[in-house]
């Protein structure tokens, strides 16, 4: 965050500065108001374009064993350029180098989702996945396990076989 407010920052000055060196250059023809409005506009260009490529620059970064399972895109009112064009600003994946098996319960896996955010910390959470069945829980309370393997306190979603994430943890 911090990069990009500088990086904001020094955007203002260039666009400021073309537009001095053009006024210099063509004998101070230019309104004076020129430069700050340049600047403005280069700080909000840089922003725009912060924005829409945060989510290129984060998933080009993720090793290979992350598979994206949801994008999450943003239009605001304040922001009326992403009723056109939206932007991904929030996306999970899942982590298939962490996908767990249980001998006595083998249709049921155990895999590890991260949830991306444009200014969030990255979070983790344990999902478990029947394959057979084509449902999935969230383990964000923990899980119990019982004798035989099976998940007891999990509330199952029954989902299509469509599903990605039952598509990214049972095709491993």
């Amino acid at each position: 965050m911090f990069l990009e407010l500088i990086g904001t920052i020094f955007a203002g000055i260039a666009f400021a500065g073309v537009v001095m060196g053009v006024n210099k250059l063509t004998g101070g023809r230019l309104p004076r108001w020129a430069a700050p409005v340049a600047a403005g506009l280069g700080m909000i260009g840089m922003t725009i374009a912060s924005e829409y490529s945060w989510y290129d620059r984060t998933t080009e970064t993720l090793p290979e064993e992350m598979e994206i399972v949801q994008e999450v895109e943003s239009r605001a009112f304040y922001r009326p350029w992403t009723y056109a064009v939206p932007f991904v600003n929030r996306f999970a994946a899942i982590d298939t180098a962490s996908v767990r098996t249980n001998e006595q319960v083998p249709d049921q896996r155990l895999v590890d989702m991260y949830f991306f955010g444009r200014w969030s910390p990255i979070s983790k959470l344990p999902v478990a996945v029947n394959c057979a069945t084509n449902s999935r829980a969230s383990l964000a309370d923990g899980a119990e396990f019982g004798d035989d393997g099976q998940l007891l306190n999990a509330d199952w979603l029954t989902v299509n076989a469509e599903d990605p994430i039952v598509e990214a943890t049972c095709g491993v």
